[in-house]
């Protein structure tokens, strides 16, 4: 079952998940139905469960073709610096740049309840570290300098004003 992905301005993007404290076929479930919203989204590689209003600490994405799951993720290490352009499911149509660090290390549990460690940089390390934010309440227009944040939010209201039309991609280059 899909579900409806909140958008910017939904106080349930604001707020902090709660940890996962069992492992179960509910669990099971709630992810199956959060790929089934990833897929329904045609546009994004990962899902946080806040963004579904689920208040719980679970992503799910699918890069390359290989969906995973993971449940109660941290950043441990982070290492490295990279800008690459950023986009949301919950701040549709836009993009900016934004600065994470390169490498980071997630810990966590998989569907299976196994504690699981994955190292990632570049496009996947910036997918875990977005996730992990919606996951404490934390959007892109929370990472971005004051300046980026005033152009990014007037851009984003030019969005939300122009009449319903097949989706574009809007990328901003923001200093």
């Amino acid at each position: 079952m899909a579900y409806e992905i909140r958008t910017y301005g939904d106080p349930v993007l604001k707020t902090q998940a709660q940890p996962v404290t069992e492992i179960n076929g509910k669990v099971a479930r709630l992810v199956d139905d959060m790929f089934d919203t990833l897929y329904d989204s045609d546009t994004g590689i990962a899902l946080a469960a806040p963004q579904i209003g689920v208040q719980k600490q679970i992503v799910v994405w699918d890069i390359d073709d290989q969906p995973m799951a993971i449940i109660n993720p941290q950043v441990v290490e982070s290492d490295g610096e990279w800008v690459y352009s950023e986009g949301c499911l919950s701040i549709p149509e836009l993009y900016v740049d934004i600065v994470r660090p390169n490498q980071v290390l997630v810990r966590g549990f998989t569907v299976d309840g196994d504690e699981v460690e994955i190292e990632a940089d570049e496009l996947m390390g910036r997918m875990f570290q977005h996730e992990i934010d919606h996951l404490n309440g934390v959007l892109m227009f929370d990472r971005m300098t004051p300046d980026q944040r005033k152009e990014a939010m007037a851009e984003y209201r030019r969005i939300q004003e122009t009449p319903a039309s097949p989706p574009q991609r809007r990328r901003l280059r923001l200093k």
